[in-house]
């Protein structure tokens, strides 16, 4: 179940915080579904359901059927309608961002820079450095020194 809840989020176009504060989770509930610690409870479902009522709930709670609810009466007009519904439960990009609750608006999409500032990052050859001693301590308070040779 948690990889068809993850299908929805992805569906929906939404980050995991987002998608916990849209169907009124918290994030660390959704975190502990998705990485297994915890199962998904009906709450959840109901939550889903509540935000997202074209979601199949013989879909979610066992894959079984289509991901969307499919009218009874055969109405040849379901295509439109179907696509209509789930048009408008997705987000509307044209409208102003809010940053969700809990998160201050500074770390939202809003406050990334417009434009694309390039550094350029230099890399110097330098000379790879050389040992020219080694100290080694002994528990008696003395120590040796050792030197390496010269190379040609």
């Amino acid at each position: 179940m948690k990889d068809r809840i993850k299908h929805i989020m992805e569906e929906q176009h939404m980050s995991q915080q987002v998608f916990a504060d849209f169907i009124g989770l918290s994030p660390a509930t959704l975190s502990s579904i998705f990485n297994g610690r915890t199962r998904p409870t009906l709450n959840i479902v109901e939550a889903i359901k509540n935000k997202l009522p074209s979601i199949s709930t013989d879909w979610l709670l066992m894959g079984i059927g289509n991901m969307y609810v499919t009218p009874s009466n055969g109405d040849v007009s379901f295509s439109e309608t179907s696509q209509q519904s789930t048009v408008e439960q997705m987000i509307d990009f044209e409208q102003p961002v809010r940053a969700p609750s809990g998160i201050p608006f500074s770390q939202s999409v809003r406050s990334t820079p417009l434009e694309n500032v390039s550094k350029v990052l230099k890399i110097v050859d330098k000379e790879p450095r050389k040992v020219t001693e080694i100290r080694v301590y002994y528990d008696d308070q003395t120590y040796e020194t050792f030197v390496p040779a010269k190379s040609k």
